[in-house]
């Protein structure tokens, strides 16, 4: 049976979710008292999709809400009906928002997911100040960035670390990351960071095989190199999952994952633990 001070927040969205989480923790911040958890659900586009949540709330042993900005109205009213009697409470976030806003000015909202593009504002400054300090920390420059960053991501080479910081860093965070290379040192700075603000990026041997011979494709040059070759491969995951597990760090593997799905896990994860502020993401 649950207790009356423990809750579970369901977060669901067809982005990254990160509006109904702030949402979600300054409601929450007015318990002091109460025990709750938030499980985020994040660029979900499919209504089976919807239906593993519901099975999900069905075993959940906390009491349950469920908050959810879907820009589709059509999954919004799904989650809404498959959740009566399962959640406590299921409450559509966006919609009443965008339905007050489409009233007054007299025009219908567009329907799109994903995070909106905001005017020119203090925000902006932030974000660009990210993507200088991304772009200047970007393969392991200036180490001694590690200690300034936001979040430090670290794998090996096609693991998607530098379009990865970047997107990161459009959303004003700092981002520094580093190539792993078994044959290399790595720099002193990286066993003086939080381990809780390190990543740890890894990819299924097969995908990873396949994209460094299309890179070298790309190139002009033989896809059977010594970079591609899959033993090779095999023994840069050992050493990256190695080093992970030495520093204690979160583990993220990129396989079948778009930049936009990594960065809502490291963001949700980030944010779970209450690391930073990030009342100025942008949205």
């Amino acid at each position: 049976m649950s207790q009356p001070n423990n809750l579970a927040v369901y977060i669901v969205s067809d982005a990254i979710g990160q509006s109904a989480v702030n949402i979600a923790r300054s409601a929450l911040s007015q318990f002091p008292d109460l025990d709750y958890i938030i499980k985020d659900y994040t660029f979900i586009s499919e209504l089976d999709e919807i239906d593993e949540i519901i099975e999900a709330l069905k075993n959940e042993e906390k009491k349950s809400i469920v908050l959810h900005t879907f820009s589709n109205p059509e999954m919004a009213h799904y989650l809404d009906r498959e959740s009566q009697g399962v959640c406590e409470e299921s409450y559509d976030i966006l919609t009443p928002i965008v339905d007050r806003i489409s009233n007054i000015v007299e025009v219908k909202p567009n329907a799109q997911s994903g995070i909106v593009n905001r005017r020119l504002d203090s925000n902006y400054f932030s974000r660009i100040e990210a993507l200088e300090f991304a772009v200047k920390h970007d393969d392991g420059k200036e180490p001694k960035g590690f200690l300034e960053a936001d979040i430090v991501i670290l794998g090996i080479s096609r693991t998607s670390k530098t379009p990865l910081s970047i997107f990161l860093a459009n959303n004003n965070f700092k981002v520094a990351n580093l190539p792993l290379v078994p044959e290399s040192d790595l720099p002193e700075e990286i066993w003086q960071v939080d381990p809780k603000r390190i990543i740890g990026l890894t990819n299924d041997v097969a995908i990873l095989t396949e994209i460094r011979k299309e890179r070298m494709i790309s190139y002009g040059m033989n896809p059977e190199t010594y970079y591609s070759n899959t033993n090779r491969i095999e023994a840069e995951i050992y050493y990256a999952e190695k080093l992970y597990k030495q520093l204690g760090c979160k583990v993220i593997n990129v396989a079948n994952k778009s930049i936009e799905e990594t960065a809502g896990n490291i963001i949700s994860y980030l944010n779970e633990r209450g690391l930073m502020d990030i009342s100025s993401l942008n949205k």
